[in-house]
């Protein structure tokens, strides 16, 4: 079992602002409103050594909006600990993880628009970040 999806089994994140896939592929995530998705993916990661430093570095995330999937799985859009934070994921119909990304100041990300495979999630702040499901990695990557 992956770090994130350890986290995830409690609903946990990563305090930083990032990509997690649940196989265990981390990316660091940069929000930037003049890339194309509104963010840009950076530089992979290793989460387990990132944990390992600092076991503390997690935050609570809870959901505020849904949109169910064909496969019978989620996206889910909400926040973490702090009115800052926010976070969006796609789960399984059991609710385990594919791939979550948080985002430590962005504040809840409470709405999301869905066309085909691309997601356009949207925060009570006005940060838009747009997300292909199938394959967020095409998204923002520089």
């Amino acid at each position: 079992m992956s770090a994130i999806e350890r986290l995830w089994a409690d609903y946990n994140m990563p305090d930083g602002d990032a990509l997690h896939f649940a196989d265990g592929r981390s990316y660091d995530i940069a929000l930037d409103s003049d890339a194309p998705a509104g963010m840009r993916i950076e530089e992979a990661f290793d989460l387990e050594e990132d944990l390992a430093e600092d076991p503390d570095a997690v935050s609570d995330v809870d959901w505020h909006t849904v949109v169910p999937l064909g496969d019978g799985g989620f996206l889910w859009g909400g926040d973490g600990p702090h009115g800052s934070n926010g976070f969006c994921a796609r789960v399984n119909a059991d609710r385990t993880l594919v791939w979550a990304i948080f985002l430590h100041v962005s504040n809840p990300l409470t709405e999301i628009s869905l066309s085909g495979s691309t997601a356009v999630f949207r925060s009570t702040s006005g940060v838009s970040i747009t997300v292909d499901i199938d394959d967020p990695l095409r998204s923002g990557a520089v």
